[in-house]
């Protein structure tokens, strides 16, 4: 599996970074993991192409992970699309997006588009969910954001991507981490503790616990992109490409 981070920030671009965006591709088939409202921009910036896109998984309803979606199925009805999008996220999904694009375009939801917008929602009690050769297991986590907030455990082909965004510690992030290839985890300010979100220090203290062949930080605030020089394990740019 190709795992791009297209976008590896925070809610409000610290460090110029676009927001969360995490490509999946194998064999033909492309996974988006959340798709923050700078993703089509970032997608573009990178030549990558937002038609390849098969499905869309999105882990919590903050603007910073789902906010993109209006763009993206805007831009694939004019580009003429025809193939199915699939997007897979926590209970309350289909209509927090309907208001989305009401908000942002109204009318858009009535147009007559070329493709079929699935839309599948994920129970966040570890069932598993499956979109053509994805398969998505999700977990509720910590972290408020008018819906559950999940981390997400994504299997394509033989390898396992594991991603946790934003959450306080919780042990629903050893379950997601389990026998995954990466597992990409917010690691948000470097020690100071921010309520619903995972700071490097906390992460290191429970690193052990997590069963993962690669552990990734990601959505990076300010405190930490300063600190990176400080920390022992690997971490996201925008841009970056890992084969598992």
């Amino acid at each position: 599996m190709e795992i791009t981070f297209v976008g590896s920030g925070d809610a409000f671009g610290s460090g110029g970074r676009f927001q969360t965006c995490i490509r999946l591709q194998e064999q033909g088939y492309t996974a988006l993991i959340d798709c923050g409202a700078t993703s089509l921009t970032a997608i573009k910036a990178q030549h990558l192409d937002p038609g390849e896109v098969d499905a869309v998984v999105v882990r919590n309803l903050h603007g910073d992970h789902f906010g993109g979606l209006p763009f993206l199925i805007l831009d694939a009805h004019f580009t003429r699309r025809t193939k199915t999008l699939t997007v897979l996220g926590p209970v309350g999904t289909k209509n927090r997006l309907h208001a989305a694009m009401e908000t942002l375009y109204p009318g858009s939801t009535s147009v007559q588009r070329r493709f079929d917008l699935e839309i599948l929602e994920l129970d966040g009690a570890g069932a598993a969910r499956n979109t053509g050769p994805l398969t998505v297991n999700s977990w509720e986590v910590d972290h408020a954001s008018g819906a559950p907030a999940l981390a997400l455990r994504a299997h394509l082909g033989k390898d396992t991507f594991a991603y946790s965004g934003d959450t306080a510690w919780t042990p629903a992030l050893i379950k997601a981490a389990e026998g995954s290839d990466v597992f990409a985890c917010e690691a948000y300010t470097y020690e100071k503790l921010v309520r619903y979100h995972l700071g490097y220090r906390t992460l290191c203290e429970h690193a052990g616990e997590l069963t993962t062949d690669r552990l990734i930080l990601t959505h990076m605030g300010p405190s930490m992109l300063t600190r990176l020089d400080d920390v022992e394990h690997d971490f996201a740019t925008d841009g970056l490409t890992l084969q598992s």
